[in-house]
């Protein structure tokens, strides 16, 4: 279906945190697997995520759990 300018683009309705203990491994396997990564420019100099996107758009989060202790 076309809708031309009438189109209203909807936010996903899920967002998954994907955690992992190596976050630039498992980043790096996502861009071979066609994710790219999502540039914002409020995100925290100090964050512990990677903002990223898959093939259909869909926004994700990588977070950094290395050195996190358990509680």
């Amino acid at each position: 279906m076309r809708c031309g300018a009438l189109c209203v683009h909807l936010p996903p309705r899920i967002h998954l945190d994907l955690y992992t203990e190596d976050q630039s491994g498992e980043v790096q396997r996502l861009l071979d697997l066609g994710a790219t990564r999502v540039e914002w420019s409020q995100r925290p100099a100090d964050a512990d995520y990677v903002i990223m996107a898959d093939p259909e758009g869909n926004r994700f989060c990588v977070i950094d759990t290395a050195g996190r202790g358990e509680s």
